[in-house]
């Protein structure tokens, strides 16, 4: 498919479509900006731009060459371009890191903003990055990070900087960290809140093995809001065992601050006083301190610590004291932009032997850059876009961008609205554009706990258990991690929490950490659970609707990221559906394919695959994997001679509920030839979405082609799969 730019504005705002959903990006093209817009998804708005005054916008499409063909304006990086492993930052000095932090973030400006991805938290830790690669020696010192994005310096440094463009495509660089990918990264960074359990283990071996390499992990203030942190950091306050941790701390908090209260800062004295934490002559003065204290007798000793504890809390900053109690040594805030500060601190740190945990508070600024240049998170104009550019931007927004998550919140929205007690729970990292909607209309009635997932599903049963109406909205792989409240504090207790699963199956670019296969399984196994996936938007407020009037045990509803596939695109009241039934879609012969979820719709698509053979498929929509639809079953079984079920989950899905069924029904001993098609059992890597269906066998071609494969038509199978 071809792609066009409309140009904008050198100001302005952008939006780049891409497989139909709408990111913010800019690109830079011979000093002018540009709007990516896949061409085929340009003619509805052709008529539009050419109609509306667009102020500065020229009224033309072109057709957008091969990538290889742009003149991208790209500053140069004299410095990076020398870097090929860490060990050649060493002899670079204090401008020459400064230098080189500008170029390796314009260099992730550049590649990110060419893919329409963010990459502002990149940014933020930069010359982090940097002083830590200059002070410690990987890979024999151990660097572990917690989330993708902050390891995209960290990337560039450590010899993958010419795959770099390829990060999230096919074949290309993982978004995250991995074992699988480089040396220099000791353990894969998933959901967060990992490095720092994973890095004391690494400490603990290397105490055993009575190595004396040095682990480093970073965490993030997003990551604290996990209970992992905690528990790992009391455990190694336990143990005492010598490691490094650093606390990127980007000044963004959950709930935003009260009363205007400023946000934590770094001046002269919180640096110097960092430094002289972090010296070893004030560490060794301390510890013989205290074992000075000692000398005059228990009573002492504790009044020495209580002194040390309220001295270092009245200069430190808030919650210092909370690291300390745990049992790791404070040492901050430090400016995370301060590379000579940076240098050190940890220079200091690396220095101490046998003194256990360090925490070392780095303040950092997302919004950090390198100039402006290739800023790819897409700032306002200082005097506003005019109403005509808004009027397009809106356009685009509502005519392109339309997700499943836009339909969930619509209807949970008028659910809301006749329903003072429906309530919202989210747990995961970030907050869909959608939900803020429904956080903007109902601010009292939604509860954003960040990737504190266990406590989602607790709290939510809690306020079942209050009255109200809760819908936990967790997106599939995040919901993992809290499976142990799913089953204990929710299904054995049937309390009717109504769990949103978002993001499932596969999901493109983002890999395997991020997609969701194995929903449909650890959620059907539960005794007390309804669970059910919409083939389409209509059905997905049909089951908002359906959820919400269920108040006797939990259910859960699955749906992809992604654009709709839908039919109606306009937003009304869903209509609950009966629980347990499914519908026949397109009624056929010989064979039958019962899908469950959006891959009803592939399978609609493989029918009309067959018909160019002169087979008419049977189409049906399951809806409900627990209960499942045992009238339609049995019917499917005895007007077919094969029935195929289809599912983007794993073995032990609904597939595997089906064939519980029939075999035990008896179907199974009649004419009917049952056979299964799931993702197969291996972890599909990042790639385009409709590659990685591609991958896993799961597109219509494939479903077709299992369907002439049974038939004895091999040939035709092959014809239709090149």
């Amino acid at each position: 498919m071809g792609a066009a730019f409309l140009h904008s504005p050198p100001t302005g705002n952008l939006v780049c479509e891409e497989s139909a959903l709408l990111y913010s990006t800019s690109y830079r093209f011979h000093s002018r900006q540009y709007l990516r817009c896949n061409t085929s998804d340009l003619k509805p708005f052709q008529t539009l731009a050419s109609a509306l005054p667009l102020r500065g916008l020229i009224q033309r499409v072109s057709a957008l060459p091969e990538v290889d063909d742009f003149f991208w304006e790209k500053d140069p990086t004299p410095i990076l371009d020398t870097i090929d492993a860490p060990i050649h930052l060493k002899n670079l000095s204090s401008k020459e890191l400064k230098q080189l932090a500008n170029e390796v973030r314009s260099e992730i400006s550049f590649i990110m903003s060419r893919k329409c991805q963010p990459c502002s938290t990149g940014h933020s830790v930069v010359e982090l990055t940097i002083a830590i690669h200059y002070v410690f020696n990987a890979p024999m010192d151990k660097i572990l990070w917690d989330a993708g994005q902050h390891a995209f310096a960290h990337k560039i440094l450590t010899g993958r900087r010419t795959l770099f463009h390829t990060i999230k495509q096919k074949n290309g660089l993982s978004g995250f960290t991995s074992r699988f990918e480089s040396e220099y990264d000791p353990f894969g960074a998933g959901h967060g809140c990992n490095s720092l359990s994973a890095g004391l283990g690494m400490a603990v071996a290397r105490d055993i093995s009575g190595r004396k390499n040095r682990i480093v992990t970073v965490i993030s203030n997003w990551t604290t809001m996990a209970g992992q942190v905690y528990e790992a950091m009391g455990h190694a306050g336990f143990l005492d065992s010598n490691m490094v941790v650093i606390l990127n701390d980007s000044r963004h908090t959950l709930l935003p601050k009260a009363d205007g209260q400023p946000k934590m800062s770094v001046n002269a004295f919180s640096s110097a006083l960092s430094k002289i934490q972090s010296s070893k002559g004030f560490r060794k003065f301390r510890e013989a301190a205290k074992g000075f204290s000692k000398w005059f007798g228990k009573g002492m000793h504790e009044f020495a610590a209580k002194v040390d504890e309220y001295a270092r809390g009245m200069i430190g900053p808030h919650g210092a004291t909370l690291f300390e109690e745990l049992g790791l040594y404070y040492i901050g805030p430090i400016d995370g932009h301060n590379i000579d500060d940076l240098i050190c601190v940890l220079k200091e740190v690396a220095t101490l032997d046998s003194t256990g945990p360090v925490l070392v508070h780095v303040i950092t600024e997302n919004e950090k850059d390198s100039g402006g240049k290739f800023k790819s998170e897409v700032t306002p104009n200082e005097e506003g876009p005019s109403d005509s550019t808004q009027d397009l931007f809106k356009f685009l927004e509502n005519g392109l961008s339309r997700t499943y998550n836009d339909c969930f919140v619509e209807a949970l929205i008028a659910e809301a609205e006749n329903d003072k007690r429906v309530v919202v729970v989210h747990g995961g990292m970030g907050i869909d554009r959608s939900l803020r909607l429904f956080q903007s209309r109902f601010p009292d009635r939604f509860f954003d706990v960040g990737i504190a997932e266990q406590h989602a599903v607790t709290f939510s049963a809690g306020l079942a258990c209050g009255g109200l109406k809760p819908f936990c909205v967790i997106p599939s792989t995040f919901l993992q991690r809290a499976y142990d409240q799913i089953v204990e504090d929710v299904d054995m207790q049937k309390i009717p929490v109504r769990f949103a699963i978002t993001s499932a199956g596969l999901v493109g670019s983002e890999g395997p950490t991020n997609s969701g296969p194995f929903d449909i399984t650890f959620m059907s196994c539960l005794p007390n659970m309804i669970v059910m996936s919409p083939s389409n938007e209509d059905e997905l407020i049909d089951m908002v609707a359906t959820a919400a009037v269920i108040e006797d045990r939990p259910i859960c509803f699955r749906y992809p990221r992604g654009a709709i596939v839908g039919t109606s695109g306009t937003l009304t009241y869903g209509n609950p559906l009966e629980i347990g039934k499914g519908e026949i879609l397109a009624e056929g012969k010989e064979i039958a394919f019962l899908g469950y979820g959006e891959v009803v719709q592939r399978c609609l698509i493989a029918r009309s695959l067959l018909s160019n053979f002169g087979i008419q498929a049977t189409v049906a929509n399951a809806r409900f994997c627990k209960p499942l639809d045992i009238d339609l079953i049995r019917m499917l079984c005895q007007r077919h001679n094969f029935l195929i079920t289809v599912e983007e989950g794993t073995v032990g899905g609904f597939g595997s509920h089906v064939s519980q069924f029939i075999s035990l029904d008896g179907l199974l001993d009649g004419r009917i030839k049952w056979r299964p098609i799931v993702l197969p059992d291996r972890y599909i890597e990042h790639a385009s979405t409709a590659e990685q269906l591609d991958m896993a066998g799961l597109t219509a071609h494939h479903i077709a082609a299992t369907a002439l494969t049974l038939l004895g038509r091999h040939r035709d199978a092959l014809l239709l799969m090149k």
